[in-house]
């Protein structure tokens, strides 16, 4: 036989199953969330609905500072700070006890500035310690007003109590994924840093191809049509791609100084060499210059000394103009520059056998054999040796950045990293894959690596090339099938340089 009290009991017993139920619900969604400034809202609304509260905040403690912080309370706009110990938040906060104030004006440690300040009419207050799993205080929730207008009870502890112990071990969740976060942001800067002071003329060029990359993904979010119609990226694989972006250039630190940096054909130790040969081949002429008045004299006598001296001065300037005429082509060829065709076979025919006598009048070569080969590269500074050599440094960054421990989400890095100057056409290096297996991450990477490359300041080795030049460069290499057509097309329409670079060049 039921009591009396029964039957209206059970519409209270389905109400706390209900709001138990939306504990266990809102302890799925917090194990799941893990960017903090949406975890706070989040668990400020379930609080409110749970407890029946017209307002909720919740504060978290600074251990290092011994405050309480709060990036969002219901009804604050801006971040609240306040010492442990300091109002109801820092007594639960040092204490660990629940306080439970039926009428707040009635309590001393009720701080009313805030009503002041803000026009609220606080009359009841519930505040609970969220405690992790080892029970430490790890921050404490505030319920303000019950909607009813009567003070909270026992039950609206309870409740409060659990949803803050599942708030906390979200919470420290979020905030390790924060310092996960921040410690890979720094790892990466260090490592920029790196990659930068081995070339400083380069400075810049990783976090440009980063923020073009990432505005190259960003614009596919607004693509319909096309092959890359409703391809999307996640929060998780744009920070993926920035890492990658950020990072593709990281194995130079494996290459050579002299052959990252090389400005001009020949080292300028190679030039220094080459330039006091010149100097020992003008002293030599000058000297055979001498030899021959002295002999001229003694056969033609002193009386033929002016027009010998003038003979052999007209023949003196005219050997002098003529090596310095070589010397002029040879720096020349030592430029980072396509001369024009025939120019290089001057320096095998012609150049190659030319001679001076040294101090021990002994036959030497004015050009070395090395200098003739490195003074013939037909495109930029480097030989096929020193060019496989930088190429080398794409093996490099894989390498190392395989062997960093990345999170689940970060773990394409190092495969699309490795990818950024493969061609469509296999002729990309250092793998030459073919097409389907180029990420396309990498592929946005490779337009925006050589446009900035091309369109950087100007470096000692190559002049800035301008907006529209380097643009006609791309479009080549896109329509010979090396690189993507269609993302150089969203390049181009969405106008990636404009929009990711503040200091866009003209």
């Amino acid at each position: 036989m039921l009591s009396k009290t029964e039957p209206s009991s059970s519409p209270d017993l389905s109400r706390r199953l209900d709001k138990l139920t939306s504990i266990l619900d809102v302890a799925k969604a917090m194990s799941a969330e893990r960017d903090l400034d949406l975890l706070l809202p989040l668990i400020l609304y379930e609080a409110s609905k749970v407890v029946e509260a017209d307002r909720c905040s919740l504060f978290v403690l600074d251990r290092e500072r011994n405050e309480l912080w709060s990036k969002v309370a219901q009804g604050s706009k801006s971040e609240i700070r306040l010492p442990v110990g300091s109002g109801i938040a820092g007594q639960v906060a040092e204490t660990g006890q629940v306080l439970n104030l039926p009428d707040a004006y009635a309590d001393e440690r009720f701080n009313s500035s805030f009503d002041t300040l803000s026009g609220y009419r606080t009359q009841s207050i519930l505040c609970v310690p969220m405690r992790d799993a080892n029970g430490d205080v790890t921050g404490v929730i505030q319920a303000l007003n019950k909607v009813n207008g009567t003070p909270f009870d026992a039950e609206d502890e309870e409740l409060l109590l659990a949803l803050g112990a599942q708030a906390a071990g979200a919470i420290e969740n979020a905030l390790l994924h924060e310092e996960i976060n921040r410690l890979f942001e720094g790892f990466v800067s260090a490592s920029v840093v790196a990659i930068e002071s081995r070339d400083p003329s380069t400075a810049g060029h990783s976090g440009r191809v980063a923020d073009l990359t990432v505005a190259m993904a960003r614009a596919l979010e607004h693509v319909y049509t096309g092959p890359y119609a409703n391809t999307r990226f996640t929060a998780m694989e744009m920070q993926e791609l920035r890492y990658a972006s950020l990072l593709h250039d990281f194995g130079k630190v494996g290459v050579r100084e002299p052959v990252l940096v090389k400005a001009e054909k020949l080292y300028p130790h190679e030039m220094e060499g080459l330039r006091s040969r010149f100097q020992l081949a003008r002293r030599d002429i000058q000297l055979q210059s001498y030899r021959r008045r002295i002999a001229a004299a003694k056969l033609r006598g002193t009386q033929a000394l002016a027009e010998i001296e003038a003979e052999e001065e007209e023949r003196l300037a005219q050997e002098l103009a003529r090596l310095d005429e070589v010397l002029d082509f040879v720096l020349t060829c030592n430029r980072p520059t396509v001369l024009a065709q025939g120019n290089f076979e001057r320096l095998n025919s012609e150049l190659r056998h030319l001679t001076f006598r040294d101090a021990f009048e002994q036959e030497q070569p004015l050009l070395l054999e090395h200098e003739i080969q490195s003074l013939s590269i037909a495109k930029g500074t480097l030989s096929p040796e020193e060019r496989r050599e930088i190429e080398s440094h794409v093996e490099h960054t894989f390498r190392f950045l395989s062997q960093i421990p990345w999170t689940r989400t970060l773990r394409r890095v190092p495969e699309i990293a490795y990818a950024h100057h493969e061609k469509l056409d296999g002729s990309g290096y250092p793998r030459a894959i073919p097409e389907p297996t180029i990420p396309v991450q990498s592929r946005m990477m490779s337009i925006s690596d050589i446009y900035d490359a091309l369109t950087a300041s100007d470096r000692p080795y190559k002049k800035a090339v301008p907006h529209q030049l380097a643009l006609s460069i791309l479009e080549r290499e896109a329509s010979s099938g090396q690189l993507d057509i269609e993302l150089f097309r969203i390049f181009i329409e969405a106008e990636i340089p404009r929009r990711a670079l503040k200091d866009f060049r003209k």
